[in-house]
């Protein structure tokens, strides 16, 4: 195992007359390729737009520090699933919809990892696809794979009817559910998993790092910086988040298009559902 400050060179692709079977690169989200959590980053907005509380704003930032201390371990996450099926039943779709696209660029786009966007770029020289792979609801991922140039998104779905929210999850892209995703599109696509690539932070997400042939573990929370240890996977160390309109490479900046309208329900409820946790920990150890 090694550990970088600095991006992994990406092998260029072999030359075309060969053929070689299409692959692609997964990246995580949250601490892989922003910052901080994507959810967590709409808690004010959301506020405005009368969905949260302001008890749920003030106690967002002790969240966002229980998140980048560490994360939340598959009980947790459990637990906010839950909450969060509850919490967004009944949230107006439209509504999101126009938080979301009135506050996405300022939110997210200075959070964005140099070296993250970097490997995107080396990954579609090479000729691979860029896959997002978040568990973060698709309304929110969605806009910012269209920021970064993803060719695909997979993120946690949620129900609605009559232009509300339901409370249900159609799909929740969280653990195993991600490694199933991405052989579902691989099988779609044609990709060739044992020569594709795989980033992410948590432990939570070993199920994807394995379904590759290129796992690398992205600024690791403790238990995955021991399975990579223990598996030999390289370490990746990423420091720099900039703002994609100022970097002056060949990155794709997409402008506003409808799809930026999309709905954040599944990471607001996933912001509201670190804040209720992070509220609960400290009640707990009071």
């Amino acid at each position: 195992m090694f550990v970088d400050n600095h991006p992994q060179h990406v092998p260029a692709a072999p030359a075309a007359h060969s053929r070689p079977p299409r692959t692609a690169a997964f990246f995580d989200l949250d601490k892989t390729v922003i910052a901080k959590s994507s959810a967590l980053a709409f808690s004010r907005p959301l506020y405005r737009g009368g969905l949260i509380n302001r008890r749920a704003v003030l106690k967002s930032a002790y969240a966002q520090f229980v998140f980048l201390a560490g994360g939340a371990d598959h009980d947790q996450m459990e637990k906010m699933r839950e909450y969060l099926s509850s919490l967004c039943r009944g949230w107006n779709v439209q509504l999101v919809r126009e938080i979301v696209a009135e506050t996405l660029h300022d939110l997210i786009d200075p959070l964005i990892y140099d070296e993250a966007a970097s490997l995107i770029e080396e990954h579609h020289v090479a000729g691979r696809d860029v896959v997002i792979v978040s568990s973060s609801g698709s309304e929110i991922v969605e806009p910012i794979g269209e920021m970064l140039g993803a060719d695909h998104v997979i993120a946690t779905r949620m129900a609605e009817a009559d232009g509300c929210y339901t409370g249900e999850i159609d799909f929740y892209a969280y653990a195993a559910n991600k490694a199933v995703a991405i052989r579902e599109l691989a099988a779609v696509e044609g990709y060739d998993l044992e020569r594709s690539y795989a980033y992410s932070d948590s432990v939570t997400d070993v199920p994807l790092l394995e379904a590759v042939g290129h796992p690398f573990a992205v600024n690791p929370d403790r238990g995955l910086r021991r399975e990579a240890q223990a598996r030999e996977w390289p370490v990746l160390v990423f420091s720099r988040p900039v703002q994609l309109k100022q970097r002056s490479t060949s990155l794709t900046v997409v402008s506003s298009r409808p799809v930026l309208a999309a709905a954040a329900v599944g990471a607001a409820a996933t912001a509201a559902g670190l804040v209720w946790y992070a509220a609960k920990r400290r009640g707990s150890t009071s």
